[in-house]
């Protein structure tokens, strides 16, 4: 956590997931200085103490909300923000999430449960999920369907962001393209660019371009299957395969390590089936 050079601008901080540093990178300019925060996942008890006291220097905090104690540390956004200087100004982002191009995959992070994150890719499918418990698989994917699981996704973060009074981003996922989404929770530089532009705004900064033009999130991209492009009406061409770090891996190599996992971690599989259920009605 160590600051920039121009040591005269007012310093900059975003908290969050792995989404945060993307967002740090676009909100950068010549008008800030930013510091790059590990994701709050990271956080050990060693980062406590050096965490408050950037904070205690932080002119401009943009946030995603967390609850208090999170992992037994107070790094909760609220416990966080009580470091501040009065002067600071504060944006709440959410969390992006959205399975209008991906409505096989979800992430699944029950409290107390070691290392659930499968294999390979870190998120759970669906049909891997339901076959592996034993239940019946799903039918083809209709456009009905896909659409869907698209508006429940926005529905959701759209409740999300009343709730929690967010910097909105769910209507920028009601007509999604291609780079809207990498994975069900990376965006693209489609989202993260006008994201960014209402965060300066919220934060009462001026509007400057983005902070960088390469793609972000930019290391893991799911699978954009046809029905799924057609549904959205996407004119792209479909893929079946994921691309992680740059190399191809097939859908089958990411099934076989999936149903071997869950062979030895019943109590993910059952925590996935949990989450699985929601979707596979709307899949039908």
């Amino acid at each position: 956590m160590s600051a920039g050079p121009e040591d005269d601008l007012p310093l900059l901080v975003v908290l969050g997931n792995c989404q945060a540093e993307s967002l740090r990178l676009m909100l950068a300019g010549d008008d800030l200085r930013t510091v790059r925060v590990p994701p709050v996942f990271e956080l050990a008890p060693a980062d406590v103490g050096p965490l408050a006291e950037l904070l205690a220097r932080t002119d401009y905090l943009v946030a995603q909300p967390v609850g208090a104690d999170y992992r037994g540390l107070p790094i909760g956004t609220d416990q966080l923000a009580a470091h501040l200087p009065p002067s600071a100004r504060t944006a709440l982002v959410p969390s992006v999430r959205y399975a209008g191009l991906h409505p096989y995959h979800l992430l699944v992070h029950p409290p107390g449960l070691e290392k659930p994150d499968p294999p390979v890719v870190p998120y759970h499918d669906v049909r891997t999920v339901l076959a592996a418990a034993g239940r019946p698989a799903l039918p083809p994917l209709t456009a009905d369907a896909v659409l869907a699981v698209a508006a429940a996704s926005v529905a959701e973060l759209d409740r999300r962001e009343r709730r929690h009074g967010l910097v909105p981003v769910s209507d920028l996922l009601a007509r999604p393209v291609a780079d809207t989404m990498r994975t069900i929770n990376h965006p693209g530089n489609t989202v993260l660019e006008p994201l960014a532009a209402r965060l300066r705004t919220a934060l009462g900064l001026p509007a400057r371009p983005p902070g960088v033009r390469r793609p972000l999130l930019d290391n893991l991209h799911a699978p954009l299957l046809p029905e799924v492009l057609a549904a959205h009406g996407l004119d792209v061409s479909p893929t079946t395969a994921w691309t992680v770090d740059g190399t191809t891996v097939t859908t089958e190599a990411v099934t076989d390590a999936h149903l071997a996992w869950y062979a030895d971690r019943p109590d993910l599989l059952a925590a996935a089936l949990d989450r699985a259920l929601p979707i596979a009605a709307l899949l039908g």
